[in-house]
């Protein structure tokens, strides 16, 4: 059988059969894949399919889009720094799968499960028990955890007077004691079914509070612990926690055998769904810690989530990103920019550190060198509001600079923050290479970025149209992902 193999600028490779059938691969599935072509056209549609998966589809546009919910264990942000048990672990799946990762934190439970099966998401990583009703619509990963479903009841007062037997004898501590009792959870928890399956079980009737669907878990347990609502249901672990912060709670009443906790994809993405898996095994698997170390980060530590609860600089509990939150406001709207730009910036430049100073010599919070600073107004660079003064000033200089060239916005941005961090004149060598190897010079992504990139190669940079020679291109390219990746964050997040 004969192919006709021809590369388009996306960097896909058609292999064209004399049947007619295209076969879409990348260039590193092409080479890499070992796969054979044989002269059967059904053959050559499986290989369609397999290439068009959900998989390809993430491999081909490079990023991996996790659904998933804003909680203390899930996904938030601590002091600039985007956390969650459930972000870490999608960090080392992307990181597996050689993609970016874009979180999406849906507005509630029931619009997550929605969204993943409308296609605006690859994956739900969000605490999800495994249950017989969940799985006739989502493919579930192989289990990473294990739980029991508890009770999250409320101590009477005076509890620490009490002996264990008095105390004990006030809890519910036998189911059955549920009936006629109101427990608050979502509908479309695993809870709500326990619970329904267990009123039915006992034969009485368990009143169950079907509470909104954007009401996390931990909320409900607070609800309890202030005396708002009776009852409610958690994993054990997470009740266990939050225990810990609120001593006035006992969970030591067990509602469910052990259930498993996985991830969900779409029925429609067995490749995907292997992946994953393989991945999983071989993390749980191996003699490298990192599992055990997320897992105890998140739910055996105890302070750092007391940390969590109360801090002004948790997202979840507080409306802060950073003690310098109102001079990125003032500045941003000197400049005209979203302050938590700025912010995103620099915590990418100096985690808010204004007394750090690079090997370089640049200096403080926003990074600037001695020169630079006096030339936007800074005479002290170690003083905050004078650090971030100049340098958002340099950031509207910038803007300045590029809006003559760069017309679109969103394109303008990426390349001020690179000029920030490399200079303009690497960025306007890059420019010249794209033009001269057929690439737009006004787009950023596979186009300059793909030149600044390869100004780290002496073919490119010894390039006679190259004024300003060797550029380690992978430091701005990954600052700008890294400060709108950042940004992302702190949109959803904070207003």
């Amino acid at each position: 059988m004969r192919h006709r193999i021809t590369r388009g600028l996306t960097g896909l490779i058609l292999v064209v059969t004399l049947a007619g059938t295209i076969v879409y691969c990348t260039n590193k599935d092409f080479s890499s894949s070992g796969m054979i072509f044989s002269s059967s056209v059904a053959g050559a549609r499986e290989a369609n399919i397999a290439t068009n998966s959900v998989l390809a589809q993430i491999k081909a546009r490079g990023e991996l889009v996790a659904l998933t919910r804003y909680n203390t264990s899930s996904y938030f942000i601590y002091k600039g720094q985007p956390m969650g048990y459930e972000y870490e672990m999608l960090k080392l799946l992307a990181n597996y799968l050689d993609v970016d990762l874009k979180i999406v934190a849906t507005d509630d439970w029931s619009g997550m499960f929605d969204a993943l099966e409308n296609g605006q998401g690859d994956i739900i990583a969000a605490n999800l028990i495994v249950s017989e009703s969940r799985a006739t619509k989502l493919a579930f990963t192989d289990s990473y955890r294990i739980t029991r479903q508890v009770l999250v009841q409320r101590k009477p007062d005076g509890w620490r007077k009490m002996t264990t037997h008095g105390l004990n004898a006030s809890l519910i501590r036998d189911p059955v004691a549920l009936i006629g009792r109101t427990v608050s959870v979502r509908q479309s928890s695993a809870y709500y079914t326990s619970l329904d399956e267990l009123s039915r079980e006992l034969g009485g009737n368990i009143n169950i509070d079907p509470i909104p669907e954007d009401v996390e878990t931990e909320e409900l347990i607070k609800l309890v612990a202030e005396g708002k609502i009776d009852f409610t249901v958690a994993d054990e672990d997470v009740a266990r926690l939050n225990q810990a912060y609120f001593s006035n709670l006992d969970v030591e009443t067990v509602l469910s055998l052990p259930q498993s906790i996985a991830w969900a994809v779409r029925k429609d993405a067995p490749h995907l769904l292997s992946e994953v898996n393989k991945w999983l095994n071989s993390l749980q698997s191996t003699y490298d810690p990192t599992f055990n170390v997320i897992y105890k980060k998140y739910y055996k530590n105890n302070q750092a989530f007391a940390r969590h609860m109360t801090s002004a600089y948790s997202s979840k509990n507080g409306d802060k990103i950073s003690e310098y939150d109102d001079l990125f406001r003032i500045n941003a709207s000197r400049i005209g920019w979203d302050w938590r730009l700025i912010a995103a910036q620099a915590f990418e430049e100096s985690h808010f550190d204004i007394h750090t100073e690079s090997r370089m010599g640049a200096v403080g919070m926003m990074q600037l060198l001695p020169t630079t600073g006096k030339d936007f107004g800074a005479n002290n660079l170690r003083n905050p509001a004078e650090n971030i003064r100049a340098g958002a000033s340099y950031l509207k200089w910038l803007d300045e600079y590029w809006s003559k060239e760069i017309f679109d916005p969103n394109e303008r941005l990426k390349f001020v923050l690179a000029s920030y961090n490399a200079g303009q004149g690497h960025i306007q060598d890059a420019r010249r290479l794209a033009t001269k190897y057929g690439y737009s010079s006004d787009l950023w992504d596979g186009n300059v970025a793909l030149f600044l990139l390869k100004k780290s190669k002496k073919k490119y940079y010894n390039d006679p149209i190259v004024r300003f020679g060797y550029c380690r291109g992978i430091e701005p390219f990954n600052y700008v992902k890294g400060v709108l990746n950042r940004y992302e964050h702190y949109k959803k997040m904070l207003t």
